[in-house]
């Protein structure tokens, strides 16, 4: 190889980048360039592949309020019932969703119910990280590098599944093996080399306009991403001005690539047996992710994030902010799960949180940094109808520094048994750097 054509594709994504094309495409797309795929080869899949689509709610949701333990006496000592107070009711007309005498959903994930009583939707109670961290900048970092307390690991848990999952080196066509619906890689992606990142399939292939955000780590937007120059275009001129015999070469098949993806949204996508999305972000995240697996484009992770759960002041009970966030958060996955119909026997969903809140409420009517949460498994192999994981108790002697939920299943044996019994990584040594897991510390989420 020359040394131009190996500086080409080093530097491949800093050019692509540089022209606003990197979020779309990212380094993927040039190994399409190198390699000249035929465009029905990155439209086709085989069918039955496995997927999981991972989900995260970025600002430490409250795990208490989405799947609350009425059961436990300690938590109406916690939190008021009540004007002024968060805690979610287990009587009257806005009463908690009972699953099991102990524990039951928030009124606002309703449509969650029935997926549960399917057997498919499994609540994991207790689930965190063992690092004390309450800086939501470092307990994200950790979870999506599964590296608790480790800054100096660079690549996510995401990015090492696929990158120590079996594949056919020579099957080019998985375009979107690693898939983020956000406006760059998330890191839990990072260090897998053909991840791609696209906000909104009806930009696909466009620079990001001025108007896309990034989220902060506690859930809020964070700063503008301006461009000036379409990526199409861009991207045109760049092979215009001949950028290097790799782009020459293969570039006829390139643009057929890029008809090909963009075929995608040649018509409007109408979901399947009556689903409907909430509108917004989050609500297209999940439907356009639909769209991809139905489209058999080699799916095999995808990625999505909601915002807004960092509840300090006015969380709410069952109304409020809170109350409003996790209606759109449960009707987004109940719409996911309506919407793939049959597929879902293929797809496992994983949602979490970096950490969860404080099991007090405060005095200004929300709740702060906490430890442990709740995370949600969907999906046909789920082993649902039961909320999983060991119950640690609210009484002041069973809580985290007399203050937060006691974390008694560490997210890496979750992450673990999801990488394993849904995607098949055998090699589970390659998977956290410095933490061994295994099915005696899994939570039998999922079916062997």
């Amino acid at each position: 190889m020359k040394s131009s054509r190996r500086l080409f594709l080093k530097q491949g994504a800093i050019a692509l980048a540089s022209v606003g094309l990197a979020p779309a495409f990212g380094p993927k797309f040039l190994r399409s360039a190198v390699y000249a795929d035929a465009p029905a080869r990155l439209a086709a899949a085989a069918g039955g592949k496995k997927v999981m689509i991972c989900i995260f709610q970025r600002g430490a949701v409250d795990g208490l309020s989405m799947v609350v333990p009425h059961g436990d006496a300690n938590y109406y000592q916690l939190r008021q019932v009540g004007p002024g107070g968060i805690a979610i009711p287990n009587s009257g007309p806005d009463a908690l969703i009972d699953l099991d005498g102990f524990f039951g959903l928030h009124p606002s994930l309703a449509a969650l119910k029935p997926i549960y009583d399917a057997g498919h939707l499994a609540p994991i109670q207790a689930v965190g990280s063992p690092n004390p961290s309450r800086s939501h900048f470092d307990a994200q970092d950790f979870m999506e590098s599964a590296a608790p307390g480790m800054k100096v690991i660079q690549d996510g848990w995401l990015a090492r599944t696929l990158n120590n999952c079996p594949e056919d080196q020579a099957n080019m066509r998985e375009l979107f093996r690693g898939v983020s619906m956000t406006s760059r890689v998330p890191r839990s992606l990072e260090g897998y080399s053909h991840s791609i990142a696209i906000p909104d399939l009806k930009t696909f292939g466009l620079a990001q306009s001025n108007k896309v955000r990034d989220l902060n780590p506690d859930g809020t937007p964070g700063n503008a991403a301006p461009s000036d120059m379409s990526g199409a275009g861009a991207f045109e001129a760049m092979y215009d001005q001949g950028s290097g015999d790799v782009i020459h070469g293969a570039g006829q098949e390139t643009f057929e690539a890029l008809k090909v993806v963009k075929s995608l949204d040649a018509r409007p996508y109408v979901p399947a047996n009556g689903a409907v999305y909430p509108r917004g972000a989050f609500g297209t995240s999940l439907m356009q992710i639909a769209q991809l697996i139905k489209a058999d484009v080699g799916v095999e992770i995808a990625f999505a994030e909601i915002g807004g759960w960092d509840t300090h002041v006015a969380q709410g009970a069952t109304t409020g902010r809170l109350a409003t966030d996790l209606r759109d958060f449960g009707n987004g996955l109940a719409a996911l799960y309506t919407d793939l119909g049959d597929k879902m026997a293929d797809v496992a969903v994983l949602t979490m949180s970096e950490f969860g809140r404080t099991a007090r409420q405060n005095g200004n009517g929300g709740t702060d940094h906490g430890h442990g949460t709740c995370f949600f498994a969907m999906g046909g192999e789920v082993h649902g109808g039961r909320v999983l994981g060991q119950w640690p108790g609210l009484a002041p002697e069973q809580l985290n520094e007399n203050r937060d939920l006691v974390v008694t299943t560490d997210f890496r044996d979750v992450f673990g048994e999801m990488a394993q019994r849904q995607l098949g990584l055998t090699d589970l040594s390659a998977l956290f750097p410095d933490y061994q897991t295994g099915p005696d510390k899994y939570r039998n989420i999922l079916s062997v």
